[in-house]
Formats: structure tokens, C-alpha cells, sequence
């Protein structure tokens, strides 16, 4: 396992009992370097959307116990938020919340000569994702094909 999903890893056991004392859900973590600066992000949800106030109250208890624990070696900085409506489908849980649900696909490369996808997601396994299009004809994905996947949304 590399130091970032150690990292990762460690952070989603401390932190998935706070989450779920307040009655959230913890979406992801992610440890990632952006320009020069090292990210250490928690998204959580729960029905009705996140406020800044929940964040801040899950912030705060994780940064006690990072400052306990100091298992990262990095200068970091510790980001508490919301994923917003175009998170990306992720884990198990984020394929099955979204069954029957429109979604969008963008692939890594040209397929039947574009690389944006929107349908229903109706199957998904360990390698594949399958859409239904608007002819209500199926579309079978690799995932290794899928560069962003997400739940569309019509504004």
C-alpha cells in the first residue's frame, strides 16, 4: 500500500465513528498534492445537504485526534466538506444510491467517436458499468475505460 492510502486508509477508521455519531455519512477521503501543497479532504453528507456549521464540528474532532495520532509525515492541510452535487461515483455504496438514476460518463478515449455518455445506470460490477441511452439501448463500460462518472443533473 503506498503512504497515501495508508494515509487515507488510517484517516476513514478515525474518522467514520465521529461521522456517524452525528448521524452523517462519510462519502470519501482523499490525500492529494496540489501545486506544492499537500490535501488531507473528508467529504460527508447526510439527507438535506451538509452546512458549514457540520463540517466545522467534524474538523475540529478530527484534528484533535490527527494532532494525537501524527501519523502524517507531510506538512498537510486538512479540508472538512461537503462533495456537491457532481461528486464522482466512487465506492459500492455511490453505484448502488445511484441505480436507475441518470448518470454521466466521460471516457479516457474516443468511443463510437465520442467521449461524453449520459444514461440510466442499470448494472455495474467490480469492472463494468452499464447504461441505458436515450434509444433505450444498453452501453457496457470498462471502468478502466471511465475517466469521470457521475449522477447528471438537469438545471
Amino acid at each position: 500500500m503506498s503512504k497515501r492510502e495508508i494515509y487515507e486508509q488510517k484517516t476513514e477508521e478515525y474518522l467514520t465513528p465521529i461521522v456517524e455519531e452525528y448521524g452523517f455519512e462519510l462519502v470519501d477521503v482523499e490525500y492529494v498534492k496540489e501545486g506544492s501543497n499537500w490535501y488531507l479532504r473528508a467529504y460527508i453528507d447526510k439527507p438535506g445537504g451538509i452546512s458549514v456549521d457540520d463540517c466545522e464540528k467534524v474538523s475540529r474532532r478530527l484534528s484533535d485526534i490527527l494532532d494525537e495520532k501524527d501519523y502524517i509525515e507531510d506538512s498537510y492541510i486538512m479540508e472538512i466538506s461537503s462533495p456537491g452535487l457532481g461528486r464522482p461515483l466512487k465506492k459500492e455504496k455511490d453505484y448502488k444510491r445511484n441505480l436507475d438514476k441518470e448518470v454521466e460518463i466521460r471516457t479516457y478515449r474516443m468511443i463510437d467517436k465520442r467521449k461524453e455518455f449520459t444514461g440510466i445506470l442499470k448494472a455495474y460490477d467490480a469492472d463494468t458499468v452499464t447504461i441505458e441511452l436515450d434509444d433505450e439501448t444498453l452501453k457496457t463500460f470498462e471502468k478502466g475505460e471511465i475517466a469521470l462518472i457521475r449522477q447528471a443533473f438537469d438545471f
